[in-house]
């Protein structure tokens, strides 16, 4: 396109304007979002990794708009060259962090840097410089639609600045709402990256130069990119770590047969077990917490043809399984918000249909909002989690004090927690928060996992009386003639390390969830 065109032609020419500046904006808000679906696996989705992928992005944009200032004068076609050049290095940086995170993120996590720090240098070394190339676009194509408005520069640009800004909210929900759960992160990658080579081919064509040389390059880079959408799943370089990528998780299901000499399968969400599953017994237990929460039905006298549960979350649905077989006139509810997660327990985790287990695809609390108000349980089991951590308005004192309402008078709340073994401040943050509501709190622990200290799950148990006992065995006997043993955390001593701790109550307005576990994911990382 000649720079002497006359001005009929720029109106045309500012319409091609707010649609690169629309898809360009788009394409950094996608990656933006997708970008935790891609790290989750590695590092998990807490508050610090949504920091770090929010300030690298920002970052890069803020300095790709720094350098499009700087590179924004000169005639059309040397900008059109620029924008060419800028599209196609934000198309190849995007596709490479697919191959990058496989690479870096082994070295990086386990280089001994603070866990902060090595989130963020590995969320750097992916995301920067995408963000930084799309950046550079933004002004570039402000000055070139200012440029073709002789008398309207402030409305020009307050048109590009509003086609950029709902750019960057389609995206966001497009993402958020279709492409992850349709075509998975990488597709979805795959796909931004595409359409940064289309745009830099097109402003590489109209720039004048290379014309055969752009369309062949085009011919075959475009392709290629398209085809990565559909077929990532089967090039190892890009296969996705996910069974299944759903709205909320990266679920993974892992076969642990080798693990526990027989048929049985883990569930990861992103990369936090969440249950292990046998394929022939539905109560034999592999997971400590999952006996243990079975065992203190027996020992509180519950576990009975008649019992009613609500289950906060499934996950595996190891529980509810066992139990809706153990007991068949029982009434067990389970909130799981995420279809995908019961779909593939259903496939791959043996659960199956049973008239004594209703599930409901949505938020617990509010399920238990709009029960009948009449409607209670005789155990109500806490098992949600958002990675490692407990979603925060399930842990708060106006969430306890509507599980007390839902609880008969022997009622049993069990709460599992993950936490640092030696320095739990969530685990004693949530005691004090129960014991705002409830007579007794009591902490369970796994003795031997207790002393290997690292990361554990605690058991938390709230109700309006205290156990008979202060510790439970297996029921099963190990291949040494020994029995795993739970006990609980003596009261008067959990008080004072509580006290001492200095921790909050969690509150709908205060709960600081994340902060409180930076122990334990120093640890994890």
């Amino acid at each position: 396109m000649s720079d002497t065109n006359d001005t009929r032609s720029s109106p045309r020419r500012r319409v091609g304007y707010g649609i690169a500046i629309f898809f360009s904006s788009a394409g950094a808000l996608i990656i933006e979002i997708v970008a935790g679906r891609i790290l989750a696996p590695y590092v998990g989705m807490s508050l610090y990794t949504w920091t770090a992928i929010i300030a690298v992005v920002l970052a890069g944009l803020s300095f790709g708009h720094w350098i499009g200032g700087e590179l924004s004068g000169g005639t059309r076609s040397r900008s059109y060259r620029v924008l060419a050049a800028a599209m196609l290095l934000a198309a190849g940086t995007a596709a490479a962090s697919l191959v990058l995170i496989r690479l870096l993120s082994p070295g990086i996590l386990a280089s001994g840097l603070h866990p902060i720090l090595a989130i963020v240098l590995l969320t750097t070394c992916l995301f920067f410089l995408p963000s930084l190339f799309v950046g550079v676009v933004s002004p570039i194509l402000t000055k070139l639609a200012v440029d073709d408005a002789s008398h309207t520069h402030g409305r020009v640009i307050g048109q590009m600045y509003a086609l950029g800004a709902v750019g960057s909210i389609v995206g966001t929900l497009a993402a958020g709402y279709l492409f992850i759960s349709w075509i998975g992160s990488i597709g979805t990658v795959l796909m931004i990256a595409s359409v940064y080579a289309i745009l830099g081919s097109v402003f590489a064509i109209v720039s004048g130069i290379g014309r055969r040389v752009v369309g062949a390059i085009s011919i075959i880079t475009i392709p290629i990119l398209v085809i990565g959408i559909v077929t990532a799943n089967r090039i190892a370089a890009l296969a996705s770590p996910c069974t299944e990528e759903s709205d909320y998780y990266c679920i993974r299901v892992i076969d642990y047969t080798h693990e526990t000499g027989r048929a049985s399968a883990v569930m990861v969400l992103d990369h936090l077990g969440h249950g292990i599953n046998d394929r022939d017994e539905p109560g034999w237990f592999h997971t400590s917490y999952a006996e243990l929460t079975d065992r203190l039905l027996a020992v509180r006298g519950l576990a009975d043809g008649t019992l009613s549960a609500f289950f906060v979350g499934g996950g595996a649905y190891t529980l509810p399984r066992a139990w809706s077989t153990a007991f068949p006139h029982s009434q067990i509810t389970v909130a799981e918000i995420d279809p995908a997660v019961t779909q593939v327990a259903q496939e791959q985790m043996w659960l199956r249909a049973s008239p004594n287990l209703r599930i409901a695809h949505q938020d617990a609390r509010l399920l238990l909002q709009w029960l009948p108000p009449e409607r209670q349980f005789d155990i109500i089991v806490g098992d949600a989690f958002h990675d490692i951590s407990i979603p925060a308005h399930l842990v708060t004192r106006e969430f306890a004090r509507e599980i007390q309402k839902r609880l008969k008078p022997d009622g049993l709340y069990t709460l599992s927690v993950v936490d640092h073994a030696l320095a739990p401040r969530f685990l004693l943050s949530a005691v004090r928060t129960l014991f705002e509501v409830f007579a007794n709190v009591e902490v369970w622990v796994d003795s031997e996992q207790m002393m290997m200290g690292g990361r554990m799950t605690f058991l938390v148990l709230a109700s309006a009386h205290p156990s008979a006992t202060s510790r439970v065995e297996s029921q099963r006997i190990a291949d040494n003639g020994s029995r795993k043993s739970w006990r609980r955390w003596p009261t008067d001593k959990l008080k004072v390390e509580m006290e001492q701790s200095g921790v909050p109550v969690l509150t709908d307005d205060y709960a600081p969830v994340d902060r409180l576990m930076f122990p334990v994911l120093k640890a994890d990382l």
